[in-house]
């Protein structure tokens, strides 16, 4: 089975996550959150960059545990629903 590219559309969502991610972890260190999230630390450098721009829902769930932002703020975000991002990136 083929991937679809991703839409221009899709890309810029994975962005906007990525901003409040990095804006949610604010001070605390990359590894110690991704471990906690039970990711590496490279697959929440690339997520928080916008290089991988559609994690799997387990990854946002867990995430969003690790930093105490509930995952409907997540899918806000990513919906383009939530116009504070302003303030994330």
């Amino acid at each position: 089975m083929v991937r679809r590219p991703l839409t221009p559309g899709q890309i810029e969502a994975g962005r906007r996550l990525g901003a409040l991610l990095r804006h949610a972890r604010a001070g605390r260190d990359l590894a110690e959150v991704a471990h906690t999230a039970g990711i590496s630390p490279e697959t929440l450098r690339k997520i928080e960059t916008g290089r991988l721009p559609s994690p799997g829902f387990g990854t946002i769930v867990c995430l969003g545990e690790a930093l105490n932002v509930p995952v409907q703020e997540l899918a806000a975000i990513w919906r383009g629903n939530d116009l504070s991002l302003e303030a994330v990136s």
